[in-house]
């Protein structure tokens, strides 16, 4: 059962994704929050798998919470998912910076939704491919010049390969085929690189993959 936190100051937003989640044989909402404050404390408290968290809300914003939960080893296996208004939201950039896992708009269909939720939790992809793949563009624009990650150099060769094709938004089953490896092979070798360079999740690969220059802008096409 996937354990989902819903944290935003509106109650009918929390409400429709609420009626939407508990419908699902696999998923349940383990509890809701009004403002980052107390999203901090559900989520110390029921520790869910997944929280969908606002970006504006009150008292604590969304990004700084996703701070303080990513600064927070007792809480590694939480994934947070941002909610955005708009997919060009000036704080979505922000938020993948902050820790989180993906982002969705606000307005996003149920079942993109529901995907997104499952998705996050095997921690096969980043979210709404369209829209992330803006942002990496977008992030690879404001990168400055690479500079050298730690743990890079411990990378074995085809551990780097694996993180550029992450880096580039391709999911396990599409390095799996673009290598001639079995999808098993393909995640093994993303949670090895993953380990080494201390990132929790495929979202912080990616921005390692532009910060370290294994990425370059304009490489998406």
């Amino acid at each position: 059962m996937i354990r989902v936190l819903l944290a935003d100051d509106q109650s009918l937003v929390r409400a429709g994704f609420r009626a939407l989640l508990d419908a699902e044989s696999d998923i349940e909402v383990a509890g809701e929050a009004a403002d980052g404050d107390q999203a901090l404390k559900g989520i110390r408290a029921l520790r869910p798998d997944v929280v969908l968290m606002d970006i504006r809300m009150p008292v604590l914003d969304g990004l700084a919470a996703t701070r303080r939960i990513t600064e927070d080893p007792a809480l590694a296996e939480v994934k947070v998912v941002m909610l955005t208004t708009f997919e060009l939201d000036e704080y979505v950039f922000e938020a993948i910076r902050s820790g989180a896992s993906g982002f969705l708009v606000k307005d996003t269909e149920p079942d993109e939704l529901l995907r997104a939720v499952r998705a996050v939790v095997g921690g096969d992809a980043l979210l709404s491919p369209g829209v992330t793949r803006r942002l990496i563009a977008e992030f690879a624009a404001r990168s400055k010049e690479p500079a050298a990650a730690a743990g890079l150099a411990e990378l074995t060769e085809r551990e780097r390969e694996v993180m550029t094709l992450v880096g580039l938004g391709l999911s396990n089953d599409e390095i799996a085929r673009r290598l001639v490896v079995s999808p098993l092979t393909a995640k093994t070798h993303v949670s090895r690189t993953m380990i080494k360079l201390a990132v929790r999740d495929r979202a912080g690969l990616v921005v390692l993959a532009y910060e370290s220059g294994l990425v370059r802008p304009g490489w998406l096409g």
